[in-house]
């Protein structure tokens, strides 16, 4: 799939999603650098991807804060020398209606979430378009596609973010750098197993492959748009949702 060599940035990968994304790239060939404003987990899955024969670099990183995300870079080209894939998985919610919504909350998470996938973007571009050779794949969500009440800060940060996947991949196509989404919809995960029975019944009538996603199913996802076998796929949002949204 032309992984080998290559290497990896893949933003809070500490645990959940970010980390099955870093274990299958890692799997498939890729040094990874993982990346998380949280460094208490980040040497473990560090620890995990080199268990894989491959090159590592745990970087305590906010993707909210532009001087950060530019020493985290500077950090990974002083290790590795380059980076040929970002995946932009950061990300927040702050849940709450509207009406209710607290003008942090909705900053927050669009600051985390849209402003971090800028952030980090704009960063690792000048490499990839020296290199003429890059792939980025950013974390949407269905909720992006579909909406959901309750979560419009998150749903605006992942709508900008399919917008700004297109923008992008329009303006860097020339050389040789794709830019992709992925859309999960409902995923397991730790905090969706503590969800009532009947939220959680109610969760899967809407797909209609009848079970949750997995960690895996977005990581498989993920690699595949990081790829060669992809190479001719651009401004796409992928979406890895049981069916639950059709386009």
């Amino acid at each position: 799939m032309g992984f080998e060599g290559r290497v990896a940035f893949v933003t809070g990968s500490a645990q959940g999603i970010g980390r099955a994304i870093a274990l299958a790239l890692a799997e498939a060939g890729c040094d990874v650098v993982i990346a998380d404003v949280n460094p208490e987990k980040i040497d473990s899955v560090a620890k995990e991807v080199e268990s894989l024969g491959r090159k590592s670099l745990a970087i305590k990183l906010d993707v909210s804060d532009p001087e950060s995300v530019k020493a985290g870079v500077a950090k990974i080209l002083e290790a590795f020398g380059k980076i040929d894939i970002l995946v932009n998985n950061a990300g927040i919610t702050r849940d709450g209606l509207v009406m209710r919504m607290k003008p942090e909350d909705w900053s927050l998470v669009l600051r985390v979430n849209l402003d971090g996938t800028f952030y980090c973007t704009r960063a690792v571009l000048h490499g990839m378009v020296k290199q003429r050779y890059g792939r980025i794949v950013n974390i949407a969500s269905v909720v992006a596609q579909a909406g959901n009440p309750g979560q419009a800060n998150y749903v605006a940060s992942k709508g900008g973010i399919i917008g700004l996947t297109k923008a992008v991949a329009a303006e860097v196509a020339s050389r040789n750098i794709t830019v992709n989404a992925v859309a999960p919809g409902f995923i397991a995960t730790a905090m969706t197993e503590k969800l009532p029975d009947e939220v959680r019944t109610r969760m899967l009538s809407l797909i209609p492959l009848g079970r949750m996603g997995t960690d895996r199913d977005i990581a498989c996802g993920v690699r595949f748009l990081a790829s060669d076998e992809a190479s001719y796929i651009t401004g796409h949002v992928l979406s890895i949702n049981g069916g639950m949204y059709m386009s």
